[in-house]
Protein backbone atom coordinates (compact mmCIF):
# COMPACT_ATOMS: atom_id res chain seq x y z
CA UNK A 1 0.00 0.00 0.00
CA UNK A 2 1.23 3.48 -1.39
CA UNK A 3 1.30 6.13 0.92
CA UNK A 4 -0.48 8.57 -1.42
CA UNK A 5 -3.53 5.45 -1.23
CA UNK A 6 -3.06 5.97 2.72
CA UNK A 7 -3.12 9.51 2.16
CA UNK A 8 -6.15 9.45 0.13
CA UNK A 9 -8.58 7.28 2.61
CA UNK A 10 -7.39 9.70 5.22
CA UNK A 11 -8.55 12.99 2.46
CA UNK A 12 -11.72 10.87 2.05
CA UNK A 13 -12.92 11.21 5.73
CA UNK A 14 -12.66 15.28 5.42
CA UNK A 15 -12.33 18.26 6.25
CA UNK A 16 -9.55 16.90 7.48
CA UNK A 17 -6.88 20.45 7.46
CA UNK A 18 -2.96 19.65 6.27
CA UNK A 19 -1.77 19.89 9.28
CA UNK A 20 -3.72 16.88 10.77
CA UNK A 21 -2.63 14.83 7.48
CA UNK A 22 0.29 15.26 7.57
CA UNK A 23 0.56 14.04 11.18
CA UNK A 24 -1.26 10.67 10.35
CA UNK A 25 2.80 9.45 8.09
CA UNK A 26 5.19 12.26 10.32
CA UNK A 27 6.58 8.77 10.53
CA UNK A 28 6.66 7.78 7.06
CA UNK A 29 8.46 11.62 5.62
CA UNK A 30 10.93 13.99 7.19
CA UNK A 31 12.02 17.22 6.83
CA UNK A 32 9.00 18.99 6.82
CA UNK A 33 6.47 20.37 9.26
CA UNK A 34 2.88 18.33 9.14
CA UNK A 35 1.10 21.34 7.82
CA UNK A 36 4.03 21.01 4.61
CA UNK A 37 3.74 17.65 4.57
CA UNK A 38 0.11 17.54 4.60
CA UNK A 39 -0.51 20.03 1.83
CA UNK A 40 2.01 18.06 -0.14
CA UNK A 41 0.21 14.76 -0.30
CA UNK A 42 -3.24 16.84 -0.97
CA UNK A 43 -1.29 17.98 -4.18
CA UNK A 44 0.20 14.68 -5.26
CA UNK A 45 -3.03 12.79 -4.63
CA UNK A 46 -4.90 15.37 -6.80
CA UNK A 47 -2.19 15.15 -9.19
CA UNK A 48 -3.31 11.18 -9.40
CA UNK A 49 -6.46 11.65 -9.38
CA UNK A 50 -6.54 14.13 -12.37
CA UNK A 51 -8.55 16.56 -9.75
CA UNK A 52 -7.75 19.83 -9.40
CA UNK A 53 -6.18 20.62 -5.55
CA UNK A 54 -8.62 22.33 -3.30
CA UNK A 55 -8.01 23.26 0.22
CA UNK A 56 -10.69 21.52 2.79
CA UNK A 57 -13.48 24.13 3.16
CA UNK A 58 -15.04 23.39 6.02
CA UNK A 59 -13.17 23.17 9.56
CA UNK A 60 -11.16 20.41 10.20
CA UNK A 61 -13.11 17.87 12.23
CA UNK A 62 -10.30 16.43 13.90
CA UNK A 63 -8.25 19.50 15.90
CA UNK A 64 -11.68 21.39 15.08
CA UNK A 65 -9.20 24.65 14.11
CA UNK A 66 -6.74 23.88 16.94
CA UNK A 67 -3.61 23.72 14.48
CA UNK A 68 -4.07 27.07 12.57
CA UNK A 69 -3.36 28.82 16.29
CA UNK A 70 0.26 27.82 16.91
CA UNK A 71 0.86 31.63 16.81
CA UNK A 72 -1.82 32.56 18.62
CA UNK A 73 -1.10 30.39 21.57
CA UNK A 74 2.85 31.14 21.50
CA UNK A 75 1.75 34.58 21.92
CA UNK A 76 -0.51 33.97 24.88
CA UNK A 77 2.46 32.01 26.38
CA UNK A 78 5.14 34.57 25.68
CA UNK A 79 2.31 37.31 27.69
CA UNK A 80 1.87 34.55 30.64
CA UNK A 81 5.93 34.66 31.16
CA UNK A 82 6.05 38.39 31.14
CA UNK A 83 7.60 39.23 34.29
CA UNK A 84 9.52 36.37 34.85
CA UNK A 85 13.22 35.99 34.37
CA UNK A 86 13.93 32.36 32.37
CA UNK A 87 16.66 30.89 29.96
CA UNK A 88 14.89 27.64 29.32
CA UNK A 89 11.89 26.78 28.93
CA UNK A 90 9.20 23.69 27.60
CA UNK A 91 6.23 23.64 26.98
CA UNK A 92 2.92 20.88 27.63
CA UNK A 93 -0.31 20.68 26.35
CA UNK A 94 -3.66 19.04 27.57
CA UNK A 95 -5.34 18.05 24.63
CA UNK A 96 -8.78 17.62 24.99
CA UNK A 97 -10.34 14.39 25.27
CA UNK A 98 -12.92 15.24 22.02
CA UNK A 99 -9.51 15.44 19.69
CA UNK A 100 -8.07 12.33 21.09
CA UNK A 101 -10.85 10.72 20.10
CA UNK A 102 -11.13 11.98 16.44
CA UNK A 103 -7.51 11.09 16.05
CA UNK A 104 -8.33 7.34 16.77
CA UNK A 105 -11.31 7.25 14.69
CA UNK A 106 -9.25 8.87 12.13
CA UNK A 107 -6.88 6.13 11.56
CA UNK A 108 -9.60 3.54 12.00
CA UNK A 109 -11.41 4.87 9.16
CA UNK A 110 -8.50 5.17 7.15
CA UNK A 111 -6.54 1.66 8.12
CA UNK A 112 -3.88 2.64 9.17
CA UNK A 113 -2.30 1.71 12.49
CA UNK A 114 -3.39 3.59 16.44
CA UNK A 115 0.11 4.71 16.15
CA UNK A 116 0.63 5.55 12.90
CA UNK A 117 2.24 8.89 12.50
CA UNK A 118 2.64 11.87 15.31
CA UNK A 119 -0.06 12.42 18.02
CA UNK A 120 -1.83 15.88 18.10
CA UNK A 121 -0.09 16.38 21.67
CA UNK A 122 3.24 16.16 20.46
CA UNK A 123 3.07 18.25 16.78
CA UNK A 124 1.20 20.77 19.84
CA UNK A 125 3.72 21.28 21.98
CA UNK A 126 6.78 21.40 19.24
CA UNK A 127 5.17 23.91 16.94
CA UNK A 128 3.78 26.44 20.04
CA UNK A 129 6.99 25.55 21.86
CA UNK A 130 9.59 26.40 18.68
CA UNK A 131 7.49 29.86 18.23
CA UNK A 132 7.89 30.72 22.10
CA UNK A 133 11.42 30.63 21.55
CA UNK A 134 11.66 33.09 19.27
CA UNK A 135 9.78 35.30 20.54
CA UNK A 136 11.25 34.85 23.98
CA UNK A 137 14.72 34.64 22.68
CA UNK A 138 14.73 31.74 25.25
CA UNK A 139 16.04 27.58 24.60
CA UNK A 140 13.93 24.96 25.10
CA UNK A 141 15.26 22.27 27.43
CA UNK A 142 13.32 19.27 28.06
CA UNK A 143 14.82 17.98 31.36
CA UNK A 144 14.60 20.86 33.54
CA UNK A 145 13.50 23.78 32.23
CA UNK A 146 13.29 27.39 34.22
CA UNK A 147 9.76 27.80 33.41
CA UNK A 148 7.30 25.25 32.10
CA UNK A 149 3.58 26.45 29.93
CA UNK A 150 1.00 24.20 30.41
CA UNK A 151 -1.86 24.63 27.45
CA UNK A 152 -5.20 23.90 28.31
CA UNK A 153 -6.60 23.33 24.78
CA UNK A 154 -10.22 23.74 24.14
CA UNK A 155 -11.67 23.82 20.73
CA UNK A 156 -14.88 26.04 22.24
CA UNK A 157 -12.72 28.61 23.45
CA UNK A 158 -13.01 31.43 20.51
CA UNK A 159 -10.30 33.58 22.24
CA UNK A 160 -7.00 32.18 24.03
CA UNK A 161 -6.84 34.13 27.03
CA UNK A 162 -3.75 34.46 29.59
CA UNK A 163 -6.24 31.79 31.96
CA UNK A 164 -5.56 29.10 29.39
CA UNK A 165 -2.08 28.68 30.17
CA UNK A 166 -0.47 27.62 33.56
CA UNK A 167 2.72 28.44 34.24
CA UNK A 168 5.35 26.75 36.35
CA UNK A 169 8.48 28.51 37.46
CA UNK A 170 10.74 25.97 38.55
CA UNK A 171 13.04 26.80 41.48
CA UNK A 172 16.56 28.73 41.22
CA UNK A 173 19.85 27.86 42.87
CA UNK A 174 22.71 29.33 44.66
CA UNK A 175 25.61 27.01 45.70
CA UNK A 176 28.31 28.28 48.07
CA UNK A 177 30.02 27.42 51.16
CA UNK A 178 29.25 28.70 55.02
CA UNK A 179 31.52 29.49 58.18
CA UNK A 180 29.20 29.48 61.57
CA UNK A 181 31.21 31.87 63.44
CA UNK A 182 29.16 31.81 66.76
CA UNK A 183 28.21 28.59 68.73
CA UNK A 184 24.43 27.72 69.84
CA UNK A 185 23.23 28.33 66.33
CA UNK A 186 21.69 25.64 64.47
CA UNK A 187 22.04 24.89 61.01
CA UNK A 188 18.45 25.43 60.01
CA UNK A 189 15.37 26.54 61.89
CA UNK A 190 14.89 24.22 65.26
CA UNK A 191 10.84 24.38 65.81
CA UNK A 192 10.06 23.66 69.56
CA UNK A 193 9.68 20.05 70.31
CA UNK A 194 7.08 21.09 73.20
CA UNK A 195 4.82 23.38 71.88
CA UNK A 196 4.92 21.71 67.91
CA UNK A 197 6.54 25.62 66.83
CA UNK A 198 3.27 27.04 68.03
CA UNK A 199 4.73 29.02 70.58
CA UNK A 200 1.77 28.25 72.66
CA UNK A 201 0.49 25.96 75.46
CA UNK A 202 -2.38 24.87 77.21
CA UNK A 203 -3.17 26.90 79.72
CA UNK A 204 -4.66 25.60 83.34
CA UNK A 205 -8.04 27.53 82.96
CA UNK A 206 -8.43 25.74 79.13
CA UNK A 207 -7.20 28.72 77.33
CA UNK A 208 -3.86 29.06 75.55
CA UNK A 209 -0.61 30.87 77.32
CA UNK A 210 3.17 31.17 75.61
CA UNK A 211 4.70 27.87 75.60
CA UNK A 212 7.10 28.07 78.73
CA UNK A 213 9.72 25.64 76.87
CA UNK A 214 10.61 28.28 73.85
CA UNK A 215 9.43 31.59 75.38
CA UNK A 216 6.50 31.39 73.37
CA UNK A 217 9.36 31.85 70.09
CA UNK A 218 8.11 28.31 68.53
CA UNK A 219 11.76 27.82 68.16
CA UNK A 220 14.46 26.31 70.33
CA UNK A 221 17.26 28.63 69.25
CA UNK A 222 16.70 32.39 68.15
CA UNK A 223 18.65 32.49 64.73
CA UNK A 224 20.04 29.61 62.46
CA UNK A 225 23.00 29.33 59.49
CA UNK A 226 19.35 29.33 57.20
CA UNK A 227 17.79 32.50 58.61
CA UNK A 228 21.17 34.35 58.82
CA UNK A 229 21.62 33.56 55.07
CA UNK A 230 18.59 33.18 53.18
CA UNK A 231 16.75 36.33 53.09
CA UNK A 232 18.94 38.36 51.12
CA UNK A 233 18.91 35.57 48.25
CA UNK A 234 15.33 35.56 48.30
CA UNK A 235 14.71 39.40 48.12
CA UNK A 236 17.64 39.06 45.18
CA UNK A 237 15.92 36.36 43.16
CA UNK A 238 12.52 38.33 44.21
CA UNK A 239 11.46 34.70 45.32
CA UNK A 240 8.04 33.08 47.09
CA UNK A 241 10.64 30.97 49.76
CA UNK A 242 14.05 30.51 50.00
CA UNK A 243 15.04 26.82 51.39
CA UNK A 244 18.40 25.76 52.94
CA UNK A 245 20.17 22.21 51.90
CA UNK A 246 23.48 21.67 53.66
CA UNK A 247 26.20 19.10 53.34
CA UNK A 248 25.30 17.27 56.71
CA UNK A 249 25.39 19.67 59.72
CA UNK A 250 27.33 20.21 62.57
CA UNK A 251 26.05 20.11 66.07
CA UNK A 252 24.77 23.10 67.86
CA UNK A 253 27.68 23.98 69.98
CA UNK A 254 30.20 23.60 67.77
CA UNK A 255 31.97 27.00 65.20
CA UNK A 256 32.26 25.67 61.52
CA UNK A 257 35.68 27.32 60.55
CA UNK A 258 38.45 27.41 57.34
CA UNK A 259 36.99 26.41 54.16
CA UNK A 260 33.87 25.60 55.47
CA UNK A 261 30.82 23.49 54.55
CA UNK A 262 29.07 23.39 51.23
CA UNK A 263 25.57 24.40 51.00
CA UNK A 264 22.64 25.13 48.55
CA UNK A 265 20.24 27.76 48.59
CA UNK A 266 16.84 27.05 47.14
CA UNK A 267 14.81 29.95 45.93
CA UNK A 268 11.05 28.76 44.56
CA UNK A 269 8.99 30.88 41.94
CA UNK A 270 11.84 33.24 41.16
CA UNK A 271 11.11 36.41 39.03
CA UNK A 272 15.47 36.97 38.87
CA UNK A 273 17.39 34.69 37.88
CA UNK A 274 20.45 35.97 36.95
CA UNK A 275 22.08 37.82 40.14
CA UNK A 276 25.78 39.19 40.80
CA UNK A 277 27.04 36.70 43.16
CA UNK A 278 30.07 38.36 44.45
CA UNK A 279 27.84 41.24 45.31
CA UNK A 280 25.15 38.77 46.69
CA UNK A 281 28.05 36.81 48.92
CA UNK A 282 28.87 40.74 50.10
CA UNK A 283 24.79 40.87 51.45
CA UNK A 284 24.67 38.08 53.08
CA UNK A 285 27.51 38.92 55.02
CA UNK A 286 26.68 42.20 55.93
CA UNK A 287 23.11 40.46 57.08
CA UNK A 288 24.40 37.63 59.12
CA UNK A 289 26.59 40.56 61.37
CA UNK A 290 29.80 38.36 61.35
CA UNK A 291 27.30 35.42 63.06
CA UNK A 292 28.13 33.25 60.20
CA UNK A 293 29.83 34.54 56.61
CA UNK A 294 29.86 32.53 53.19
CA UNK A 295 31.98 32.34 50.71
CA UNK A 296 32.32 30.50 46.82
CA UNK A 297 28.78 31.93 46.21
CA UNK A 298 28.16 30.49 42.59
CA UNK A 299 25.11 30.53 40.67
CA UNK A 300 23.86 25.89 40.40
CA UNK A 301 21.35 24.01 39.48
CA UNK A 302 19.28 21.60 41.08
CA UNK A 303 21.48 18.84 40.52
CA UNK A 304 24.10 20.80 43.33
CA UNK A 305 21.27 19.73 45.75
CA UNK A 306 21.28 16.66 45.47
CA UNK A 307 25.19 16.44 45.47
CA UNK A 308 25.75 18.96 48.42
CA UNK A 309 22.96 16.50 50.33
CA UNK A 310 24.30 13.18 49.53
CA UNK A 311 28.12 14.56 49.60
CA UNK A 312 30.34 11.55 50.90
CA UNK A 313 32.42 13.83 53.26
CA UNK A 314 35.26 13.32 55.35
CA UNK A 315 35.84 16.02 58.15
CA UNK A 316 38.50 18.11 60.38
CA UNK A 317 38.12 18.79 63.54
CA UNK A 318 39.68 20.89 66.14
CA UNK A 319 38.72 20.51 69.76
CA UNK A 320 39.43 21.49 73.72
CA UNK A 321 38.85 18.26 75.82
CA UNK A 322 38.70 17.75 79.50
CA UNK A 323 40.25 14.29 81.70
CA UNK A 324 38.96 14.05 84.84
CA UNK A 325 42.22 13.08 86.15
CA UNK A 326 45.79 13.68 85.37
CA UNK A 327 47.08 12.84 82.10
CA UNK A 328 51.02 12.90 81.20
CA UNK A 329 52.32 13.52 77.40
CA UNK A 330 53.72 10.16 76.58
CA UNK A 331 50.31 8.81 78.07
CA UNK A 332 48.33 11.18 75.59
CA UNK A 333 50.77 10.17 72.44
CA UNK A 334 50.66 6.60 73.16
CA UNK A 335 46.61 6.98 73.03
CA UNK A 336 46.65 9.34 69.75
CA UNK A 337 49.25 6.57 68.23
CA UNK A 338 46.59 4.13 69.02
CA UNK A 339 43.77 5.70 67.73
CA UNK A 340 45.58 7.23 63.93
CA UNK A 341 44.70 5.38 61.24
CA UNK A 342 42.39 2.93 63.25
CA UNK A 343 38.69 1.79 62.37
CA UNK A 344 36.50 2.45 65.38
CA UNK A 345 32.81 0.59 65.87
CA UNK A 346 30.64 2.90 67.21
CA UNK A 347 26.71 2.57 68.38
CA UNK A 348 24.45 5.70 67.72
CA UNK A 349 25.29 7.92 70.69
CA UNK A 350 23.06 8.37 73.74
CA UNK A 351 22.76 11.83 73.04
CA UNK A 352 21.17 11.49 69.75
CA UNK A 353 19.69 8.02 70.00
CA UNK A 354 15.87 9.26 70.90
CA UNK A 355 15.74 10.51 67.45
CA UNK A 356 17.88 7.91 65.28
CA UNK A 357 17.26 4.71 64.71
CA UNK A 358 20.43 2.55 67.12
CA UNK A 359 22.65 0.65 64.89
CA UNK A 360 26.48 -0.03 64.43
CA UNK A 361 28.67 1.97 62.02
CA UNK A 362 32.46 1.52 61.57
CA UNK A 363 34.35 4.87 60.83
CA UNK A 364 38.34 5.30 59.79
CA UNK A 365 40.35 7.76 61.63
CA UNK A 366 42.37 9.36 59.00
CA UNK A 367 44.54 11.51 61.22
CA UNK A 368 44.64 12.49 65.00
CA UNK A 369 47.24 14.75 66.54
CA UNK A 370 47.20 16.69 69.84
CA UNK A 371 49.24 18.66 72.52
CA UNK A 372 48.42 18.80 76.40
CA UNK A 373 47.55 22.34 77.55
CA UNK A 374 47.75 21.19 81.68
CA UNK A 375 47.90 18.03 83.53
CA UNK A 376 43.66 18.17 82.58
CA UNK A 377 43.45 20.01 79.25
CA UNK A 378 44.28 18.88 75.47
CA UNK A 379 44.01 20.22 72.24
CA UNK A 380 43.13 17.58 69.58
CA UNK A 381 42.97 17.91 65.82
CA UNK A 382 41.05 15.01 64.21
CA UNK A 383 40.34 14.60 60.35
CA UNK A 384 37.71 11.45 59.83
CA UNK A 385 35.50 9.83 57.46
CA UNK A 386 32.21 11.43 57.06
CA UNK A 387 29.74 10.35 59.81
CA UNK A 388 32.61 9.54 62.62
CA UNK A 389 31.24 10.76 65.98
CA UNK A 390 34.04 12.54 67.13
CA UNK A 391 32.77 13.71 71.09
CA UNK A 392 31.96 9.97 71.54
CA UNK A 393 35.54 9.38 69.83
CA UNK A 394 37.02 11.14 73.02
CA UNK A 395 34.54 10.26 75.43
CA UNK A 396 33.97 6.48 74.34
CA UNK A 397 30.11 7.44 75.42
CA UNK A 398 29.89 4.74 77.92
CA UNK A 399 31.05 2.00 75.62
CA UNK A 400 29.61 2.45 72.89
CA UNK A 401 32.50 4.08 71.15
CA UNK A 402 35.77 1.78 70.91
CA UNK A 403 38.12 2.14 70.82
CA UNK A 404 38.47 5.70 72.58
CA UNK A 405 41.03 8.50 73.87
CA UNK A 406 38.96 8.32 76.85
CA UNK A 407 39.41 4.07 76.87
CA UNK A 408 43.03 4.29 75.95
CA UNK A 409 43.96 6.44 78.83
CA UNK A 410 41.50 4.92 81.39
CA UNK A 411 40.63 8.54 82.31
CA UNK A 412 37.39 10.11 81.55
CA UNK A 413 37.63 12.71 78.94
CA UNK A 414 34.78 15.00 77.67
CA UNK A 415 34.89 17.31 74.82
CA UNK A 416 34.48 20.85 75.85
CA UNK A 417 34.59 23.01 72.57
CA UNK A 418 34.53 21.58 68.98
CA UNK A 419 35.32 23.67 65.74
CA UNK A 420 34.68 22.14 62.16
CA UNK A 421 37.50 23.43 59.78
CA UNK A 422 36.64 21.06 56.90
CA UNK A 423 34.31 19.74 55.12
CA UNK A 424 35.62 18.22 51.71
CA UNK A 425 34.42 15.23 49.33
CA UNK A 426 36.40 12.06 49.93
CA UNK A 427 36.08 11.26 45.75
CA UNK A 428 36.06 14.55 44.36
CA UNK A 429 37.75 17.69 45.12
CA UNK A 430 34.37 19.39 46.07
CA UNK A 431 36.27 22.37 48.07
CA UNK A 432 37.92 23.53 44.78
CA UNK A 433 35.90 26.73 43.09
CA UNK A 434 37.63 26.14 39.95
CA UNK A 435 36.17 22.57 40.16
CA UNK A 436 32.62 23.62 41.33
CA UNK A 437 32.39 25.62 38.10
CA UNK A 438 32.90 23.45 35.86
CA UNK A 439 30.56 21.02 37.39
CA UNK A 440 28.01 23.66 37.46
Amino acid sequence: MTILADARRVIENGPVCEACLGRCFADRSFGLTNRERGSALRVAVALEDDDPYEEPGAECWVCEGESRRFDAWAQTVADALEGWSFDTYQVGTRTPPLVEENEVLLRESAGLPEDAGELFKSEFNREVGKRVGRLTDTEVDFERPDVLALLNVDPEREEISEHAVEVQVNSAFVYGRYRKLERDIPQTEWPCRECGGSGKQLASDGGEEPCEYCGGSGYLYDESVEELTTPPVREAMDGEEALFHGAGREDVDALMLDTGRPFVIEVKQPRVRSVDTDALEAEINEFADGKAEVTDLALATHEMVERVKELDASKTYRMDVAFDDDVTEPALEEALAELDGTTVEQDTPSRVDHRRASKTRTRTVYDISGDLEGPRRAELRIHGEGGLYVKELVSGDEGRTTPSLAGLLGVGAEVTALDVLAVEGEDEPFADPEYLREAI
